[in-house]
């Protein structure tokens, strides 16, 4: 029964509370119940907020006894990555040196928003430290693993989310995305993830370096799911500079409209990647599938330059800038990879820098003319499936550029939505494929997604008891 109710999907918790036949108290205690059972051996999680997330779920029951529940999020437990904010709570961001006493004085807008509509707020999901990485180890917690395999890594940065839901704790999960952090662990751990248009989902604090490559967004079992919590958190926020301008967007509306009409591009060597054949074959016959639902598929070329030469640099002067504000005596207590980069990254120069920005803005332009042309454009997510969690992430063994992040970061430079969904396995471990459109498309990317996953339902659930 544990098992059953865990993995329900939010729609059909959704379902089932209307109908009387399940309650959010019962549906948080079971999930409490399997934090307990799986998180001591996957280490997904930080705190658990156990009697607030139970409180929350009673006054929840109650809404839906009476009928009246805040939103179709009511009832339904999200975990929260240990990245961003929620009022009264810590944000260690995976590092020593976080102060372990300072409570966030507010929520985030995204977790203000996911409140509002009644969400379960149960618990923090780990990262790597500061986010910096496409695996989640980190000094603070240790290393966290992949369902599917213990041996592997879920991926990072938001990969104590994807563990967890991987894992049936929680239907859905909130990440943050700056190079990949939600499509990563949405690709090794058979999830649906979305990294919205940059400005979609407001966010606040925006002191990072990587503020205006990141997005917030779900982790979900299905396209329905995201598409309604993309609709919850993506309401504008003051607070968010960045934000878009305020409107009210249901996307959820035409999720069923299919791909029948569109042109999509087909690109398995993005920026000159190269992934393993077992990706390349899943993916390959997943887009295939758009034919048979009436879209016109194109296979194109790299269609842009290698980052690496380019945007190196750009990266590790981000990690000098946190450094630079990490007192000297806790240095010694920062993730030895992370502290080297941003070591080197304090000999980046200003020009190498502005270098980078005017080559993300030509990125830009060159992804806004494409198109004009193709109405999608889909990649493998990852050149591999999930690496072993004990590998050197940026080493020969896994270098950052090459097997990590190559078909996910144009995509946060650009700021273009992009989704991960699982096409199947690959010796025995999940292959995502990645879907991107122009900015502020998020809808052509989430019924492209539906229509893939009402065609080729996979029921991907790996064993984790």
């Amino acid at each position: 029964m544990t098992r059953r109710v865990t993995f329900l999907s939010a729609e059909s918790l959704r379902q089932r509370y209307a109908a009387g036949d399940l309650s959010p108290a019962k549906v948080t205690r079971k999930v409490l119940e399997r934090v307990d059972r799986v998180n001591p051996s996957l280490n997904a999680f930080g705190p658990i907020y156990r009697d607030a997330a139970q409180q929350d779920a009673g006054a929840s029951t109650e809404r839906w006894r009476q009928g009246q529940p805040l939103s179709p999020l009511d009832g339904v437990p999200v975990s929260i990555k240990d990245i961003v904010a929620m009022k009264g709570t810590v944000t260690r961001s995976g590092s020593l040196t976080t102060d372990p006493e300072l409570a966030a004085p507010e929520d985030c807008p995204a977790v203000a928003r996911l409140r509002e509509a009644g969400a379960i707020l149960f618990g923090k999901t780990h990262t790597p430290e500061f986010g910096w990485k496409g695996m989640t180890d980190s000094p603070l917690h240790g290393t966290t693993r992949n369902p599917w395999n213990p041996e592997h890594s879920p991926g990072g940065s938001s990969g104590g989310a994807g563990a967890a839901l991987a894992a049936g704790i929680g239907p859905l999960a909130l990440g943050t995305d700056a190079g990949g952090s939600i499509r990563i662990p949405a690709s090794y751990c058979g999830l649906f993830g979305i990294k919205p248009t940059f400005g979609r989902v407001p966010h606040t604090p925006n002191d990072s370096p990587y503020c205006t490559l990141s997005s917030t967004g779900p982790l979900a079992y299905t396209v329905r799911d995201a598409a309604r919590m993309l609709t919850v958190v993506s309401q504008w926020d003051h607070r968010d500079w960045y934000a878009c301008a305020p409107q009210e967007i249901d996307f959820e509306h035409g999720l069923d409209n299919g791909v029948r009409g569109l042109r999509i591009a087909y690109s398995p060597g993005l920026g000159g990647a190269v992934a393993m054949p077992g990706v390349i074959k899943l993916v390959d016959q997943a887009v295939h599938r758009f034919e048979s639902l009436g879209a016109t598929v194109e296979e194109v070329g790299p269609l842009i330059d290698p980052l690496r030469p380019v945007f190196e640099d750009y990266w590790k002067a981000g990690f000098a800038y946190i450094l630079r504000g990490i007192p000297e005596q806790k240095r010694e207590l920062l993730d030895r990879g992370f502290r080297m980069l941003a070591e080197e990254g304090l000999e980046v120069g200003i020009e190498a820098y502005y270098a980078a920005q005017v080559a993300r803005a030509r990125l830009g332009v060159t992804m806004a003319a494409f198109h004009q042309d193709y109405d999608l454009l889909v990649t493998p997510t990852m050149p591999t499936t999930a690496p072993r969690a004990d590998v050197v992430y940026h080493s020969s063994a896994f270098d950052r550029w090459e097997h990590a992040v190559p078909y996910t970061v144009p995509f946060n430079l650009t700021g273009q939505p992009a989704a991960s969904i699982p096409v199947g396995l690959d010796d025995g471990l999940p292959v995502g494929m990645q879907i991107v459109a122009g900015r502020f498309r998020e809808r052509a990317v989430l019924q492209a997604a539906q229509a893939y996953e009402t065609e080729v339902v996979s029921g991907l659930a790996p064993i984790v008891d």
